[in-house]
């Protein structure tokens, strides 16, 4: 069951942020029809909301600044982002992402730091109540260069440096014996991209199709050696005038891993990291509709199997499901760059509140 005063917190606040923003557009458009629209703000500042029963209820905030390389590129925007939780839960962001050169060119980059306090009351099926701190800090680069049509090819590096505590003896030996004891690492790998999405934000059509790996080495400055490869593909079809299908399928494999960087759940509803297993497969699909204006609905539904280390996806303990429904509300019709908000449901009591840029896909 939901939490419900959660709930309703979390619902009347996306509600007054939703309506303030319309009420902002409604103020700001012009009375008299002969003068000239204004040009939308470079500056970007929407609000972060999330719930759910292992790090509680957070509220945070994303800030940008959208500038363009060149009049054919899509804006490029540099920013920040953070966020506090009623569990004390708290995560600083800078980030960057740009184009240039008619969008042949494209990096991403991000540095992280942030203490995560969780509460699992069943951890990785150990029937055990664990709290932990996850204690981290992150960089993360990448570049791609256009090498032909849709394709691109790059490069990309990741270093961080976390570990994992906890105030109770007994969770501290269960976490040792899981091998859940945090880990320093950095890694380099290859990305090979197909993207013939028409737009970057909130794309209405075409393909994104990414394949990429990181071999973490501890002459990179990690503690072990070891490789992830991931596979996503996502396609956006439209279905009508005001309907949009968007559905992914990504893939995650990992060889000679420790525990602490296995594969987790990428469903709305889920806290990564509470189930793990060295390989992931998942499958996820959802319809949005245009309603009126900036706002639209959606509605998704999605399916996860956890497998290797004697795990199987012909055991339905390790299949997990999720569905929801959620809105969108577009803050930069320009950019078409929009917040959205979703409820989830997955398996057991594992459910989610979420308010974000952007959509999940």
């Amino acid at each position: 069951m939901f939490n419900q005063r959660c709930f309703r917190r979390m619902a009347f606040a996306a509600a007054l942020i939703v309506s303030g923003y319309s009420q902002v557009h409604a103020q700001t458009t012009p009375e008299a029809p002969e003068r000239s629209p204004k040009t939308e703000s470079p500056w970007l500042l929407v609000p972060k909301v999330s719930s759910n029963p292992k790090i509680g209820s957070s509220v945070g905030f994303l800030g940008g600044y959208l500038f363009k390389l060149d009049p054919t590129s899509t804006s490029s925007m540099v920013g920040a982002s953070g966020s506090y939780s009623d569990t004390d839960s708290v995560t600083a962001n800078l980030f960057l992402r740009s184009f240039w050169d008619s969008d042949r060119k494209r990096v991403i980059a991000a540095v992280s730091n942030g203490k995560i306090r969780n509460d699992y009351e069943d951890y990785l099926g150990s029937g055990q109540q664990v709290a932990t701190t996850d204690n981290m800090k992150l960089a993360f680069a990448r570049y791609l260069q256009n090498i032909h049509s849709h394709w691109f090819l790059g490069a990309q590096a990741i270093y961080t440096n976390y570990f994992i505590d906890t105030d109770n003896v007994m969770a501290g030996d269960i976490l040792s014996l899981l091998g859940l004891s945090g880990y320093t690492s950095g890694a380099l790998g290859l990305v090979t991209t197909f993207d013939s999405r028409d737009n970057q934000n909130s794309p209405s059509s075409g393909i994104s199709f990414n394949a990429n790996n990181f071999a973490y080495r501890e002459n990179l400055g990690g503690e072990e050696d070891f490789d992830v490869y991931r596979v996503t593909f996502q396609q956006y079809l439209s279905v009508h005038k005001k309907g949009l299908l968007a559905y992914r399928a990504q893939g995650r494999w990992t060889d000679d891993a420790p525990a602490s960087a296995y594969s987790s759940i990428g469903l709305r509803g889920y806290t990564r990291g509470q189930y793990l297993a060295p390989n992931s497969i998942l499958l996820e699909g959802e319809y949005r509709w245009h309603l009126k204006g900036r706002f639209g609905i959606n509605v998704f539904a999605g399916v996860t199997c956890l497998y290797g280390d004697k795990k199987s996806c012909d055991d339905s303990e390790n299949i997990y499901t999720s569905a929801g429904i959620g809105g969108q509300y577009l803050i930069k019709p320009a950019e078409k760059m929009v917040i959205s908000f979703d409820i989830a449901k997955g398996e057991g009591d594992n459910h989610g509140l979420y308010l974000r840029f952007g959509h999940s896909f």
